[in-house]
């Protein structure tokens, strides 16, 4: 294992999707263009297709094959067949748990031993193709920027990076959960007919300047991440408040809300998965601790 490797799962268990033919097999990723234009008003595409070009670099001698890549206004796509009996696409497949899509995908145990290095690349991999950053994402505070993981589906794979961005000591602001107490709390959406409202994506919030060690290698993402991390900080300083202090703490260093929601009709539905499926949760806390991302 390598960190080029470790990049790689990590891309594949982002947004991953792998086809297995009768003799090959082709193992595609996606790169979700969120917005159009990078926070200065620049076009994404340009600053994804210089990005593909270095990523290629660093990929190719390990796949040793062409990776393609194909790009539309809100997706790039990079992909690259071999043989079943590749090497390294039984190592990949052995890596993924012969998942076919990263809806499915859990990290396997091994990651969780590599190196810090290697566990930071598959971080950033997982990142480059789920990950975002921009204004909007701001927690409460317009300068409290935000890193967002989107994970669409998986619960489990949610709690598997929440815990490997523990081990690397890089606390998760919050998890919006894709379940009806968190996304539809108050009842509005389902009130008004649309009781699915709230099957959307899982995502996962970090503080800008918390997330710095694992970072992007997408250059528009890298240049956001570091502009908006100074911000964050600088407002800090600005109020007298210490930064670590203030962005560094994992959940259970933080308080409780005493808020009480409405039990939700959709609560059983079978979207959720079945240890937690029927529980009414008042917090997104205790969905993560139910579901393994604890102390």
């Amino acid at each position: 294992m390598n960190n080029e490797m470790a990049y790689l799962i990590g891309m594949i268990c982002g947004n991953g999707t792998i086809r297995r033919g009768d003799n090959e097999t082709n193992i595609s990723i996606e790169i979700p263009h969120k917005k159009q234009l990078t926070e200065n008003g620049q076009d994404v595409l340009i600053y994804v297709k210089a990005s593909i070009a270095d990523i290629k670099n660093v990929l190719e001698p390990l796949v040793g094959t062409n990776i393609n890549f194909v790009q539309s206004k809100n997706v790039t796509t990079l992909s690259f067949t071999k043989r079943n009996e590749d090497l390294l696409i039984r190592e990949i497949l052995r890596l993924i748990g012969n998942s076919v899509s990263h809806e499915n995908i859990r990290i396997h145990s091994e990651v969780f031993n590599y190196s810090e290095d290697m566990k930071k690349q598959f971080l950033r991999g997982f990142a480059d193709v789920t990950g975002y950053i921009t204004r909007s994402g701001a927690y409460i505070i317009p300068y409290m920027h935000r890193v967002y993981l989107e994970v669409p589906h998986n619960w489990f794979l949610v709690v598997d990076i929440c815990n490997l961005l523990k081990i690397i000591n890089i606390p998760v602001q919050n998890i919006d959960w894709a379940h009806p107490n968190i996304r539809d709390g108050n009842l509005r959406k389902y009130n008004e007919g649309h009781i699915n409202f709230w099957k959307k994506e899982h995502q996962i919030k970090i503080f800008a300047n918390e997330f710095l060690p694992v970072g992007f290698s997408i250059s528009h993402k890298v240049k956001a991440l570091h502009h908006l991390s100074d911000e964050l900080k600088e407002g800090l300083l600005n109020v007298g408040k210490d930064i670590e202090k203030t962005t560094h703490k994992f959940y259970w260093e933080t308080r409780e809300s005493n808020k009480i929601k409405p039990y939700h009709p959709v609560e059983i539905d079978i979207f959720i998965p079945e240890n937690i499926r029927g529980k009414h949760y008042n917090s997104w806390k205790d969905i993560a601790k139910d579901l393994g991302y604890a102390k």
